[in-house]
């Protein structure tokens, strides 16, 4: 095999691994539940504090 068909097969080995393993991270995120957002309450009160 030649360099370059090395370099190729081996960098779209590491694309599809890397693409593999972000599907995998947002299924686990996605099957935590829905996502709540925090009070309003709670919100404004850290902005006050942040000035």
């Amino acid at each position: 095999m030649d360099r370059s068909k090395i370099i190729a097969v081996t960098t779209g080995a590491i694309a599809v691994l890397l693409s593999l393993a972000y599907l995998l991270v947002v299924q686990l995120l996605d099957s935590r539940g829905q996502m709540i957002p925090a009070p309003v309450d709670l919100v404004s009160l850290a902005q006050l504090r942040s000035f």
